[in-house]
């Protein structure tokens, strides 16, 4: 038995996982372009509605993207959660509205509901895929829902069959949180275009990335014009350029985003096929680990972009915390976390319910305090697991060969190995 490199032994791995972002010359010529060209924004167009090399970057990639995913209209803005705040708004969202979202999450989900002045309600996650529990929505329900978020976490579709089916009888708004799913379907169809509209994120650490930036999709024209609006300070298309209609947002995408993720667009499917192929090895050799539980990919997820890779740890079964299996997986040469801390309403944001400046009163439609965000540690048990047991690869890593898959099996397997050597002197396992 090879001894740990935590206690001085030698790391499975010296060697790096692919950097990210990716990129080549082809961002280069892309930005200079738009860089020579002094049109920095899509307004800047004579007609800034025209896609292609004479017209708006910002509209080629968000019409190519949109078509992609199978939707009719793409709305490029200036990050993911501005896209969601729009298009909770644009689906008539607002005041004192309810809208059920999961509890293991980015904090973005239920803080674009605040942001409209609505309530986040939180429901479990299944913990076979930590996607959304549609039986937790069921009990999450009440007489002021307006809306449910399915996050397609990781990339990985969340169960839409059941979702549609809670929703549509109530007249639900479904908006689908697809930040990690460029490029991800469900039975076939492109995450983003199953439910009212879908929301979509290009920060830095997604499958693809201009630094910031996010995008709406839909197939509802109305939507989208609305949508359209609101991240231009309430404009309307083809109107005086000083006029305004509504209420809306700066909330808009430079010249200089369109033109790099247009180029990040073409290798979206070849990096997605490789992040595919490397996690089935991953999980059908991780699977042997005892210890090690890995996740279930439903038939209905017919296209996992796998913006991460998870997987849990049986700290009982495998004879070492989480805390120092993470640990000693850094020291073998494999990046590894634990993800969230804890579930989203943990945070003191909603623990001390610090949502707005002022103080709001209480018949203006507003949240009525009425949710008390300390009871979900009791509703959403599987979240709460999650938070305990789960191990998060970077999508990066997915990106390498079989033979940095197989470093990665063989460093979790060297901590099995040794896992009396690295419980040795700690203190004992929790229930």
């Amino acid at each position: 038995m090879s001894q740990l490199a935590i206690f001085g032994g030698a790391p499975i791995r010296n060697k790096p996982f692919p950097c990210w972002p990716v990129f080549d010359r082809a961002e280069e010529d892309a930005l200079l372009e738009v860089l020579h060209s002094g049109k920095w924004w899509k307004y800047a167009y004579p007609d800034g509605d025209a896609p292609g090399p004479a017209g708006s970057k910002v509209v080629e990639f968000q019409q190519t993207f949109a078509r992609m995913q199978g939707a009719k209209f793409g709305i490029a803005c200036a990050n993911g959660t501005a896209a969601l705040e729009v298009l909770l708004k644009a689906l008539g969202v607002g005041p004192g509205d309810e809208v059920v979202v999961p509890a293991y999450t980015f904090v973005a989900t239920a803080t674009a509901v605040l942001m409209v002045n609505a309530v986040p309600i939180f429901a479990d996650i299944n913990p076979d895929t930590f996607n959304l529990d549609p039986a937790s929505v069921e009990r999450a329900f009440s007489a002021r829902t307006r809306a449910i978020i399915p996050v397609h976490f990781a990339g990985q579709a969340a169960d839409m069959d059941a979702i549609l089916q809670i929703a549509q009888p109530r007249k639900l708004a479904v908006i689908e949180d697809a930040a990690h799913g460029h490029g991800g379907a469900w039975k076939g169809r492109g995450l983003g275009s199953i439910g009212d509209g879908g929301t979509f994120s290009f920060q830095a650490s997604k499958n693809m990335t201009s630094g910031e930036g996010g995008l709406i999709i839909t197939s509802d024209e109305r939507c989208a014009a609305l949508c359209e609006s609101y991240t231009s300070l309430g404009r309307k298309s083809q109107a005086p350029w000083y006029v305004h209609y509504r209420l809306g947002w700066n909330y808009r995408m430079t010249e200089f985003q369109g033109a790099i993720l247009l180029q990040q667009l073409k290798r979206l499917e070849a990096q997605n096929s490789r992040r595919r192929a490397n996690a089935a090895y991953l999980t059908a050799q991780l699977a042997q680990i005892p210890g090690i539980r890995t996740l279930r990919v439903p038939e209905y997820a017919t296209r996992h972009s796998y913006h991460l890779y998870m997987f849990c740890l049986k700290e009982r079964e495998l004879g070492v915390s989480r805390a120092d299996f993470l640990a000693a997986l850094e020291k073998e040469g494999i990046p590894c976390s634990g993800g969230y801390a804890h579930p989203l309403y943990q945070n003191p944001l909603f623990l001390n319910r610090d949502f707005h400046a002022h103080d709001w009163p209480r018949d203006c439609g507003h949240d009525d305090g009425s949710v008390d965000y300390s009871a979900f540690q009791a509703l959403c048990p599987n979240a709460e697991r999650a938070c305990r047991e789960a191990v998060w690869f970077e999508h990066r890593l997915l990106l390498a060969g079989k033979e940095d898959m197989d470093d990665i099996v063989r460093a979790v397997s060297k901590i099995y190995e040794s896992r009396h050597e690295l419980a040795r002197d700690t203190a004992p396992l929790g229930g």
